[in-house]
């Protein structure tokens, strides 16, 4: 396990987690399958399609658990200490680093036919590959963009940015929140999902530090984020941000309804909340790409996927679950659940939202062209994500930058000090 400052209290609470987690009899031809428990939608689709595989396949079931999303990391941590994961894992892509440090999962490369993984989405294949193995495989991605009102734009002068080529310079975003603000009573007009917590804020705002130049860690080994974090491009970048704040353009997003109850002009957000917002404006919504600060605009990728554990039965068995998992047909029917983009470019061409013409085809094409910038491929990501999200409260609350970029460098250079590096032996085999 990675090492840091809170590692009592994450032990206790993975003791605790253990105690309450009910045994689970491994009956031959049974796959093990855990899942995060999401929005009912996505609930319903998964359930459903276990019980398509289950008939179509009498020499397997899959008997599913599904786990509060909340703790699931924990319980998967503490199941790992137990010797009682599950075959099929579900999981936030991100951690993929860390399980397979941790010796959790095993390759996917030679279990998977080529014809699947060549069909997945280049974000996929990349955010699921660690040291040139594939250990992780998702049925749909994300899309992060901007959510614009076309006539609040045009009424303040604005270009309608909308393909990833064309995107705003960062001047042109500060002009345009000026003009923006100019019209609007509070002079609050953007939102920044800051009522979100977590992760939101690793995978929403680290693209500005990419697309600067900077980063949340050196990817040339990923021994130290000493110059690269706290390195002038990534101080700019969040300084900037920070400005936004001090203005007074971002709305604090209390409510979640800053978008859609009218009050700011534009959203930084998802796909998730695509729906919501076109109903509120219909033909009047556009997406947009971030700005570009400098070296292209770029975007947040990555979501829940699948793994096979270490404790798995059957590598063979679970391998066919996740090629049924990833059919067009099974693919696009979460993605319709959920409204995350899908993770298959066949279901992509079939997608209402996403095909070509579709309304989400930005989020689509952002991936496709490779302009999503994985997290850190690294066991330290927990860690980096955790202080990158602690710098980033610090700097909304008008910390200077400089000083909340050099207590997260000094939190994620010490964790990578403390685990030697985080150098691994071979991986597991399949």
């Amino acid at each position: 396990m990675f090492v840091n400052s809170r590692r009592p209290i994450v032990i206790a609470l993975l003791v605790l987690l253990l105690v309450g987690c009910r045994a689970r009899v491994r009956e031959p031809g049974t796959l093990n399958v855990w899942v995060h428990s999401g929005q009912s939608a996505e609930r319903e689709v998964i359930e459903k399609q276990v019980e398509r595989f289950n008939a179509r396949n009498r020499d397997i079931a899959v008997q599913l658990t599904l786990l509060p999303e909340g703790s699931y990391n924990a319980q998967v941590q503490a199941a790992a200490i137990a010797g009682e994961l599950p075959d099929l894992l579900e999981f936030d892509g991100p951690f993929v680093y860390s399980y397979v440090w941790q010796k959790n999962l095993i390759p996917l490369d030679k279990l998977l036919p080529a014809r699947v993984r060549k069909d997945l989405l280049p974000s996929i294949d990349e955010g699921g590959t660690y040291k040139g193995r594939l250990y992780s495989v998702g049925t749909f991605d994300s899309g992060l963009g901007l959510y614009g009102r076309r006539g609040l734009l045009q009424a303040a002068g604005a270009r309608i940015p909308t393909a990833n080529g064309e995107a705003w310079t960062a001047g042109e975003f500060d002009r345009l929140l000026e003009a923006l603000a100019r019209n609007d009573p509070d002079g609050q007009v953007l939102d920044l999902k800051l009522n979100y917590q977590g992760e939101w804020f690793t995978y929403a705002f680290s693209p500005i530090l990419q697309s600067a130049g900077g980063d949340l860690i050196d990817r040339r080994h990923y021994r130290s984020a000493r110059g690269v974090l706290n390195g002038r491009a990534s101080i700019a970048a969040m300084e900037r941000l920070q400005s936004w704040i001090q203005k007074g353009y971002v709305d604090p997003d209390i409510d979640d309804a800053a978008f859609v109850g009218g009050r700011v002009a534009l959203s930084w957000s998802g796909h998730w909340v695509y729906r919501d917002y076109a109903d509120a404006f219909g033909d009047d919504l556009v997406v947009l790409p971030l700005p570009n600060f400098g070296r292209g605009s770029k975007t947040g990728q990555g979501s829940w996927t699948w793994g096979i554990t270490a404790n798995c039965s059957n590598p063979k068995a679970a391998a066919r679950f996740l090629e049924f998992l990833l059919q067009p047909d099974e693919v696009l029917a979460l993605a319709s659940a959920n409204g995350a983009v899908p993770g298959t470019k066949r279901a992509i061409v079939r997608s209402p939202l996403y095909a070509k013409d579709g309304p989400l085809r930005l989020f689509a094409s952002q991936l496709l062209d490779r302009r999503g910038v994985p997290r850190p491929r690294t066991p330290a990501y927990p860690v980096i994500t955790d202080a990158f999200g602690r710098a980033f409260d610090d700097i909304r609350h008008a910390l200077p930058v400089e000083i909340a970029l050099n207590k997260a460098v000094e939190t994620i250079d010490l964790d990578i000090q403390d685990n030697q590096g985080y150098r691994d032996s071979s991986p597991t085999s399949p």
